[in-house]
């Protein structure tokens, strides 16, 4: 969870400056007799609230035949603030179905001083080692940061509970929460996991402005002790936030496994670049211990929009995979996007997979599998010229030979408008050049070149594309590398292929997508 109180004091606790009652919040937004999702720019396929601010996804969990997507929501505008975790339930990832606001911001009566519900996770407590449920029962348990502020201003971070017994409809704060204080200022983030083999909870948090991760074990959710500490390693020029250990399948025999943690990076005063790292290693219950410490950073995606990224927790054994979901916007332009009456959304899911490669093991993203069901019709090629396509497309292009130095794509979207993405042999990267994609000018950190390292394999480039009116996801030789990038067109797309430096051999597929809002 991003701490910006310094910079984005919500305007209602300005006001509240020198005042000893709690600030009261303006009223939520109305949504009555307000036709959604065919807003311009509006995602047809990524999930987005129905109004108002989200950022990090938190609590994902599988329980009782639904996907929960919790996630950070201010219930009173657009811009972020009183941060509560909003909910939506979906069967298939892909259809979300809005829930009421899950965990909401608090005021302490005595005091004044404001809980914010910060980013955390949800796990299925199937045995009620809580102790929350009836005999022989269990429930969901939200594991989150307790952000505790006054009059605009933070005060300290611990981790704090609360248990649902209706599928996660309602939420009981723990009376006696904190479950974890280590009396700091910064300290969130906490995300928690089974560990089998102990029969434990293991929460993973971090310390931002140190560049570490924390490992916790409990039995019963309430009670944690410090188990040991991972870093500095890796990228420490931004703090870190948002971690998740996990275990990730082999892609060519999922039957193995092997340990991976997820980091976020983000500078605290405003960057212009956010992103996320990933290290490999082993787990003994105790100590996460990485491979070749001295071959990161290693990053997860190479785009502009894509933080915050963690898995689903509870999935059933038998569909064995590794499911992660990201935010698609970044802290230095976020609040100002021209997106109305919502602002930003979630990445598709992405099953992870471990591929070996001759420098070690690595990552590799692939949208989740049920992505396909939403294909629609495909588009014919013309032979020369644009070729009109949705605003919701997908697009496999596949470079399979020919003398070209650089080649790609190019989405048209009117006079002078045009996001390039393609690949330079040269430079040995592929590209989303999105300096002319359409309103770029809303906030000088928006317009930008995003590279990621990439080489042809037995002369091919795969690059498959996902279009989604305001997002674009790069999936670059089957998930080796990916680009998430955010564009605001001001026209319909058309594509059209190109070249330079010679001629390219290209085979290319193009669906349209449906929408998964009615």
């Amino acid at each position: 969870m991003k701490k910006i109180v310094f910079l984005l004091i919500p305007v209602v606790a300005l006001l509240g400056c020198g005042r000893k009652a709690p600030v009261e919040a303006p009223a939520k937004t109305s949504t009555d007799s307000v036709k959604r999702y065919a807003e311009n720019y509006r995602p047809q396929f990524h999930f987005s609230p129905d109004h108002n601010w989200t950022n990090d996804p938190n609590g994902l969990v599988y329980y009782q035949g639904e996907y929960h997507l919790f996630y950070q929501y201010n219930p009173y505008g657009d811009r972020w603030g009183h941060m509560s975790w909003g909910h939506a339930v979906s069967k298939d990832l892909l259809h979300w179905e809005h829930m009421p606001v899950a965990i909401e911001e608090y005021v302490d009566k005595t005091s004044g001083d404001s809980t914010m519900i910060f980013s955390g996770s949800a796990v299925a407590d199937l045995t009620n080692t809580s102790g929350f449920f009836p005999k022989d029962s269990g429930g969901l348990v939200a594991i989150y940061t307790s952000h505790i502020h006054r009059r605009g201003q933070q005060l300290t971070q611990h981790q704090s509970i609360a248990h649902s017994s209706d599928r996660g409809r309602t939420f009981t704060r723990y009376e006696n929460n904190p479950v974890l204080d280590i009396k700091l200022k910064d300290f969130r983030d906490p995300k928690v996991f089974w560990y089998a083999p102990e029969k434990k909870w293991v929460m993973t948090v971090v310390i931002p402005n140190r560049y570490q991760a924390q490992f916790y074990e409990s039995k019963n959710l309430k009670d944690w002790k410090l188990l040991s500490t991972f870093g500095p390693l890796g990228d420490t020029a931004k703090i870190w936030e948002c971690p998740d250990l996990m275990q990730v399948p082999d892609a060519s025999d999922p039957s193995k496994k092997k340990w991976v943690l997820l980091i976020s990076n983000s500078h605290p005063q405003g960057p212009t670049y956010v992103g996320m790292q990933y290290f490999v290693g082993n787990f003994d219950g105790k100590k996460f211990t990485p491979e070749n410490p001295k071959q990161y950073p290693l990053y997860l995606d190479h785009g502009k929009d894509f933080y915050a990224a963690v898995s689903f927790s509870n999935v059933p054994e038998q569909d064995g995979r590794t499911i992660i979901l990201g935010w698609a916007n970044n802290w230095a332009y976020g609040q100002h996007i021209p997106t109305a009456p919502w602002r930003s959304a979630m990445t598709l899911p992405r099953e992870l997979y471990l591929v070996k490669t001759a420098s070690g093991l690595r990552l590799q993203q692939h949208p989740v599998r049920e992505l396909a069901t939403l294909r629609g019709d495909s588009v014919a090629m013309q032979a020369s010229g644009e070729t009109p396509i949705g605003k919701a497309t997908e697009v496999e292009y596949v470079f399979t030979g020919g003398t070209a130095t650089s080649f790609g794509i190019t989405l048209a979207t009117g006079a002078n408008e045009q996001t390039r993405i393609g690949y330079d042999k040269t430079k040995g990267e592929v590209f989303v050049d999105r300096t002319a994609s359409g309103n770029v000018s809303f906030d000088p950190a928006f317009p930008s070149i995003e590279r990621a390292p990439a080489s042809l394999k037995n002369g091919v480039l795969k690059l498959h594309v996902y279009i989604d009116h305001s997002i674009v996801e790069v999936y670059i030789n089957d998930g080796d590398q990916v680009i998430t990038d955010q564009i605001f067109p001001s026209s319909n797309y058309a594509l059209k292929l190109w070249s330079e430096g010679g001629d390219a051999k290209t085979d290319l597929q193009i669906w349209d997508v449906k929408s998964v809002w009615p």
